[in-house]
């Protein structure tokens, strides 16, 4: 085998029990079933990722631990516009009818949120990506 050695299936268990990340269970999920003997090829069919891939988690477990292999590094990138406190503000404000906050409207829509965060946070984000924030809220 070679890969995992250090890391029993018993502790991969317990994590995948307890986590709620999807990556982290997608990974959970490959490594045990590797520890339980499953071929790369099948697994990599299985899952849908590629070998390189594959090992690259395993050798994340081997390297990092099983809590490091789970985190992701943070990704390079532009910061995001809103901090958690203004997200949390917004999402306060979508609980309550648009027209407390002055709009002729009885419903959110991605547009009046749009308008909404210009004019109450001075944030402006195109459409598409207030639809993703609505979305992932």
């Amino acid at each position: 085998m070679g890969k995992l050695e250090d890391v029993s299936a018993a502790d991969l268990r317990e994590a995948l029990a307890t986590t709620e990340n999807h990556k982290a269970v997608r990974r959970l999920m490959v490594a045990l079933a590797y520890k339980d003997g499953d071929r790369v090829k099948h697994l990599c069919r299985l899952y849908g990722i590629p070998e390189s891939t594959l090992y690259y988690w395993l050798d994340r477990f081997e390297t990092r631990g099983l809590d490091g292999a789970l985190e992701d590094e943070p990704r390079p990138g532009r910061p995001p516009k809103v901090d958690e406190s203004t997200r949390n503000s917004l999402a306060a404000d979508l609980t309550d009818s648009p027209a407390k906050f002055g709009y002729d409207r009885a419903k959110w829509t991605p547009e009046l949120v749009k308008d909404h965060l210009e004019r109450e946070y001075g944030v402006e984000y195109s459409l598409g990506h207030v639809r993703r924030v609505l979305r992932d809220r």
